[in-house]
């Protein structure tokens, strides 16, 4: 009883010296150098990604160069016509013919087409400027294109003339009579090698030529060639006459 006695007594001693409340953990003294911390890293870490990004976007074009390039874009919106600004020439208006059924109500003359240039001015109406610029894109170039060069030039032969077919007498008022046709007798490349229809069709390497002038049927709607007759021997004619049938192509 004795030993009982003496442990409530202990019990209770203890339960007297019990806190009223719970221990708080002391505050870490590293708190602040972690935060600090931290923030230096973020700043770090947005230094970099800013420097990334600034990387990645081009450097401004010095003043000189946007002026050249405005100067030439101005340039060429004068020199447009028919509303295109790949077809480069002069606005002329109507042109008379000298015998009936010849002339161009609205004519243009057409010095370049997609930055090839004509040997010379060309007089045309302007759905035969754009058929020439469709055939110059889906045609020509890439027709020497796979030759491994770039086309240049177009060596003219004839366009506007207020004649007969084949300056044949009696004959019916030629395409050329109207503005819609153009005679391309041979090309230019960059690298100053020329190809004519005349020297070059029956060659060997003839392909160019023949894609140019399957090429051809579809923009236009008269396509000859050499092996037309004897008057094409030496060019290619294209004109924009529509046929019942559809694309006379020879």
């Amino acid at each position: 009883m004795k030993a009982f006695g003496v442990m409530m007594l202990l019990l209770a001693g203890a339960a007297g010296a019990a806190p009223d409340r719970s221990i708080r953990p002391i505050a870490r003294a590293v708190d602040a150098p972690v935060v600090e911390t931290a923030s230096v890293q973020l700043a770090a870490f947005s230094a970099t990604a800013t420097a990334a990004f600034a990387s990645l976007r081009p450097s401004l074009r010095p003043p000189a160069i946007v002026q050249r390039a405005m100067a030439r874009q101005a340039e060429r919106r004068r020199g447009q016509v028919c509303g295109d600004l790949e077809l480069q020439g002069d606005t002329v208006g109507f042109v008379p013919g000298r015998i009936e059924g010849c002339g161009i109500e609205e004519a243009v003359r057409l010095k370049s087409v997609s930055g090839v240039t004509l040997s010379q001015p060309a007089l045309m109406d302007c759905p035969t400027a754009r058929a020439l610029k469709r055939w110059t894109n889906q045609g020509a170039k890439p027709a020497v294109r796979k030759t491994g060069g770039a086309l240049a030039s177009y060596r003219v032969a004839a366009h506007f003339a207020c004649r007969t077919r084949n300056n044949q007498p009696g004959a019916r008022i030629s395409e050329h009579g109207r503005g819609k046709a153009i005679d391309i007798s041979g090309f230019v490349l960059a690298d100053g090698t020329t190809l004519t229809v005349l020297d070059d069709w029956n060659s060997r390497d003839n392909r160019a030529l023949k894609q140019m002038h399957k090429a051809a049927c579809g923009p236009f709607g008269t396509v000859l060639g050499p092996n037309s007759d004897r008057f094409h021997r030496d060019h290619f004619h294209f004109d924009t006459a529509r046929h019942r049938g559809g694309a006379y192509c020879r």
